[in-house]
């Protein structure tokens, strides 16, 4: 059997060292976020341009709640390989920037972090058909964490339930990454376990936030590769 490496995408890039870093790593995908107040990891569109010209490997620019007129001025200054939707954009939004933009179109879901939580994979994966069928490119599948008073959508550091992930992944009829949670210590397990399309990460391979840690990155590469292997044989 042919092996197809699990593709990486490395998030949450604030300078270009570390989206250099990550393509020293071979990751797949350097991600960074556009001007969202949700994140602790966002950067201005200028900078996010600066970052995508200086990395070999391809931009994912992240948007949170965002005009369909301002994400396309922001995609046409940044020139990304593709836009992701972190928040609350409807399939509509979807097949309108699936017409003006050149670049692929991806949405984030969010599964709960805490298992016990009660889950209806059936609404959530007709959901997900509705943005498959308006045209998105990619899914992923992270968390959403309802402690400390609120939600907060990705960039939690905690997994999901992966059981669920893997029925939702592997329901998807276009590529679906797992996210959320996700460290050289676990991504070997998630790869193993979920057989998601891709992974995606922030926290897990940083020194502290928004900085990359070099030697963290390389042992997640290691671990992909390894669970690769193992799921082609």
């Amino acid at each position: 059997m042919t092996n197809t490496r699990c593709k990486v995408k490395i998030c949450g890039t604030t300078n270009i060292v570390d989206a250099q870093m990550a393509a020293e790593a071979e990751a797949d995908y350097t991600g960074i976020v556009v001007e969202a107040s949700v994140s602790e990891r966002s950067v201005s569109v200028y900078h996010a341009a600066e970052i995508a010209r200086f990395t070999k490997i391809s931009t994912v620019v992240l948007i949170y709640n965002r005009p369909v007129d301002w994400i396309e001025k922001a995609v046409g200054k940044i020139n990304p390989f593709a836009l992701q939707l972190l928040g609350d954009e409807t399939p509509d939004e979807i097949f309108r920037l699936k017409r003006v933009l050149s670049c692929e179109v991806w949405k984030s879901l969010f599964l709960p972090s805490d298992a016990g939580r009660e889950f209806d994979a059936r609404a959530i994966n007709a959901k997900a058909k509705t943005y498959v069928d308006a045209g998105a490119d990619a899914l992923l599948f992270d968390t959403v964490d309802f402690g400390a008073g609120r939600a907060r959508f990705g960039g939690t550091g905690k997994t999901s339930d992966w059981k669920l992930a893997r029925q939702l992944i592997g329901d998807s009829k276009i590529p679906a990454f797992l996210a959320g949670g996700i460290r050289p210590e676990n991504v070997k397990a998630a790869i193993e376990n979920v057989r998601p399309f891709g992974i995606d990460l922030c926290s897990g391979v940083e020194s502290e936030k928004g900085i990359r840690d070099r030697q963290r990155l390389n042992v997640l590469m290691q671990q992909v590769r390894v669970a690769s292997n193992a799921n082609s044989s």
